[in-house]
């Protein structure tokens, strides 16, 4: 963000025939420091800020150039330029990239989160080491986020931030008090929108279908979890166990054409597929499993061109209106080393290209 506080008052000097000899005496200053004002070589000392605009009856704002619309595009680019570097498994390019934006913009509060789990290497599986090493630069931004901050959604990011920093360092109780506060399932966005309207509306209606779908999508994700993290069993018995679940669903969506069990169907076997190609799975086993989650990613973008509100939730969680389209986009041209080596398999690319 350019600061432009000196070609201002020169402009705004102008503006009122000032000279640079009668500012400096108007501000009890030297002509000298008006000079370098205006050059941009130096800026006026802070306590000067609020008399400078009083004087040249301006808005702070207006006296500093700051353009809140301008400076809001500017951020919205940072913020999308950094998501798709990420999208595209450029970690590093996009870790030196947030860290740069996070210098130039210190004080916009969204920067501070992306960079703040930037250094905590993400949101899942932290490293305690990494945490413990940073703690005092990642707890001053949580302090900074939710001393200022007025969006919850940010405040509660910061909250997990401190939660996994009390962990690292040994104090489990702390953590899980801290977390207690969040909101429980009942008291949801989702669930209290919901309760906004009479259940004979059509608003209604949208929002209890619109909860179903999200809830049976991560209800779905966490029972292919429990069984794919069961360490009582081996690990060709929990791929069997886990694909057995996703078979069911698949079978009663096939009998009934309800959409929550398509949304079942594909959430199993994309959780079994990704944990699959990141633990150790069989290269035939993973392309199997694989070809079951995008063909119910398939339907899933089919049946969101009649359902207005299966497609809304598509927009709101992957920014994108065609889900098989920008799902099939991730596996061709992510950059991620895993994810890019399964490329390397002419079965693995067969089975893509099929939905293409």
């Amino acid at each position: 963000m350019k600061i432009r506080i000196g070609e201002n008052i020169k402009r705004l000097r102008k503006a009122k025939s000032l000279t640079q000899e009668q500012l400096a005496e108007l501000m009890n200053i030297s002509c000298a420091a008006v000079s370098k004002w205006e050059s941009a070589d130096t800026y006026p000392d802070i306590t000067l800020i609020f008399p400078l605009a009083n004087l040249f009856e301006v808005s702070v704002d207006e006296l500093m150039g700051y353009d809140s619309e301008l400076i809001e595009s500017e951020l919205k680019k940072v913020l999308d330029s950094y998501r798709q570097l990420q999208y595209e498994g450029k970690y590093s390019e996009a870790s030196k990239y947030i860290a740069k934006a996070h210098s130039e913009y210190p004080n916009d509060y969204r920067i501070m989160n992306c960079y703040m789990w930037d250094v905590a290497g993400g949101s899942v599986e932290n490293d305690p080491e990494l945490l413990k090493a940073h703690s005092d630069e990642l707890m001053q931004i949580c302090d900074c986020i939710l001393g200022g901050c007025t969006d919850e959604d940010l405040r509660l990011e910061s909250m997990t931030m401190k939660a996994k920093l009390l962990y690292a360092s040994g104090d489990t109780q702390a953590a899980l008090t801290l977390l207690s506060e969040f909101p429980s399932w009942y008291q949801s966005s989702g669930q209290k929108t919901e309760q906004l309207f009479s259940k004979d509306t059509q608003d209604f209606r949208y929002w209890v279908r619109r909860n179903l779908y999200e809830l049976a999508n991560f209800s779905a994700d966490k029972a292919a979890k429990v069984i794919f993290f069961d360490d009582s069993e081996d690990f060709s018995e929990k791929v069997m166990r886990a694909e057995h679940i996703g078979d069911s669903i698949a079978y009663s969506y096939r009998e009934t054409g309800e959409t929550f069990l398509c949304l079942m169907a594909e959430s199993v076997y994309g959780r079994l597929a990704n944990d699959m190609v990141f633990r150790g799975g069989e290269i035939n086993d993973i392309i199997r499993i694989r070809d079951k989650y995008l063909m119910f990613v398939k339907s899933v973008t089919e049946i969101s061109n009649q359902d207005v509100v299966l497609r809304d939730l598509i927009k709101y969680e992957y920014h994108a209106d065609n889900l098989l389209d920008w799902t099939l986009d991730y596996y061709l041209s992510t950059n991620n080393k895993v994810l890019a080596g399964l490329r390397e398999n002419n079965a693995y690319m067969d089975m893509l290209k099929k939905y293409k």
